[in-house]
């Protein structure tokens, strides 16, 4: 019978002369703990998913993008023109117009070496506040679903550090238990040999 027996995992479940009390508050503590933690671990998980993607919808529909101008000359060498994009991009502040006509100002990533006046596009919210580019449907399937693995994981561990906490006392009383069996036995061991 070795450990990869189920009969050694469930011990404490079977009727035998070593079990003792401790022995089977402990197995109800670890069975209410791993159901707690499966229920917990799964519900907490599903439900961050569906609220981080169903977030990450309503971005896409309400945010915007809006046509914004550099506002200065942008420090750096312009990309050389190789026909591919420019990857490089840095920090310059720009100008657009919010949804209410009102001018707005604030920072978004271009090209170095852009003129004043050239075009930007940036996003906005309703606002009309810069924010960052919208993930798309599969990203954003992609994010929640890691974000509520996640969540999942870190609310799970909760049930189990609990069960860890709730069995500290029956193992110490089984350690007690075991030291005054020692004890007992020591004893009889000694009267024995005299």
């Amino acid at each position: 019978m070795g450990f990869g027996d189920p009969r050694v995992w469930l011990w404490r479940w079977r009727r035998n002369p070593l079990r003792r009390r401790a022995d089977r508050v402990e197995a109800w503590i670890l069975l209410g703990a791993w159901a707690l933690t499966a229920l917990v671990g799964v519900f907490a998980g599903l439900t961050v998913s569906r609220t981080v993607e169903g977030e990450l919808a309503r971005e896409r529909v309400e945010w915007r993008p809006a046509e914004a101008r550099l506002t200065e000359q942008v420090p750096g060498s312009p990309p050389a023109p190789s026909g591919a994009p420019g990857i490089e991009r840095v920090w310059a502040e720009v100008r657009w117009s919010a949804p209410d006509g009102s001018d707005r100002t604030g920072q978004a990533r271009v090209r170095p070496g852009s003129p004043a006046g050239t075009p930007v596009t940036v996003w906005t919210d309703r606002q009309g506040r810069l924010v960052t580019e919208p993930t798309t449907p599969s990203e954003a399937h992609v994010r929640a679903h890691l974000t509520g693995a996640l969540v999942g994981i870190g609310v799970a561990a909760l049930p189990l550090a609990g069960a860890r906490l709730l069995r500290d006392r029956p193992e110490r009383e089984r350690l007690d238990q075991w030291e005054a069996d020692w004890a007992r036995f020591d004893a009889l061991r000694h009267r024995g040999a005299s």
